[in-house]
């Protein structure tokens, strides 16, 4: 049988708790950007563009904390925003 060392468990027990802390993140981000689509598909301009602030700000910080890609965060802000722009332009 092996032998576990502290270091080994000590790993196991930090990252389940970076997991955790990265899915509850997550969690939060994937509901505000549901938020948007709900919105963007309901044809609600302003509540598009409430809900996409609040989307943005948490992709933002997903990628200060590591939980995301830049890139990854830029590519879905870009493709909200181009969403709920279109519903502002058949609006006007």
């Amino acid at each position: 049988m092996p032998v576990i060392h502290k270091s080994t468990i000590r790993r196991a027990r930090q990252a389940e708790k970076r997991r955790a802390r990265n899915h509850a993140a997550l969690s939060i981000v994937k509901g505000l950007v549901k938020k948007v689509q709900t919105a963007v598909a309901e044809k609600k301009a302003e509540d598009a563009k409430s809900s996409l602030r609040a989307a943005e700000a948490a992709l933002s910080k997903a990628v200060t904390k590591g939980i995301l890609k830049a890139n990854t965060a830029s590519r879905r802000i870009s493709r909200l925003t181009i969403r709920v722009n279109a519903l502002g332009a058949t609006r006007a």
